[in-house]
């Protein structure tokens, strides 16, 4: 049997059913939408998993009209004219978050994602491009130029915006270690070559998408039974 069978069915017991668990998963837009999104909206999302991570997501949730008010509605244009004090002034803004070294990635981010429009034209268009056979690739761009964006932030903006990845929390970390797919660190270049074939190979044997993969196996173990 397919490991991939093992999983689904492992998922489908534990959630009482295949429509049980079918109802369950969220599918990623089509590229189609992607390219529709602005890239304004992409720097916001960015932002917010930085914010986001370490901190009670709660808290940056009630904050997020303040951030948006201080930061134009997140405008690529209008921040890149902003200097470093602006931002450092802003830093301070009761209004959100108080947090400089974050504050920064805001300015960091928004320079990535000018420099990516030089060539593409547009960001959304760089991620709708990418090739989901290789998302670990496009984590690892954001990683080396962006700013904070390494681990789980990236993706995880990524999947909230709807391009196709899978992600790497604690239950798929447990489920790739089980199936001796990693056995090292889970962010090494290895372990995620290896995670994307394991993705790549489930997705060819079972058409589902990657971001449905990566919910299956997430529902396979743990504590979210039903």
């Amino acid at each position: 049997m397919n490991v991939f069978d093992n999983i689904y069915q492992r998922a489908a017991q534990r959630k009482g059913s295949e429509a049980a668990l079918a109802a369950k998963l969220s599918k990623p837009l089509s590229p189609e939408s992607l390219r529709a999104l602005s890239d304004d909206q992409w720097l916001e999302e960015f932002t917010r998993k930085v914010f986001q991570s370490g901190f009670y997501w709660s808290v940056v949730d009630s904050k997020w009209e303040g951030f948006r008010e201080v930061f134009w509605q997140f405008s690529i244009d209008k921040l890149l004219m902003m200097s470093p004090e602006m931002y450092e002034q802003r830093s301070q803004d009761e209004r959100i978050i108080r947090n400089a070294k974050k504050v920064k990635s805001i300015a960091d981010n928004c320079h990535m994602i000018f420099e990516v429009q030089q060539q593409y034209g547009r960001f959304s268009e760089f991620v709708a491009s990418w090739p989901e056979d290789n998302i670990v690739g496009l984590w690892l761009y954001l990683k080396k130029h962006g700013a904070r964006l390494g681990g789980n932030t990236g993706p995880y903006a990524l999947r909230v915006l709807g391009k196709d990845t899978f992600l790497l929390s604690k239950d798929v970390e447990t489920v790739l270690r089980a199936e001796a797919v990693i056995d090292g660190g889970l962010q090494s270049q290895k372990s995620l070559l290896a995670a994307q074939q394991f993705f790549n190979e489930m997705r060819q044997y079972s058409g589902f998408s990657l971001q449905e993969l990566s919910q299956i196996v997430a529902m396979s173990v743990g504590e979210n039974v039903r």
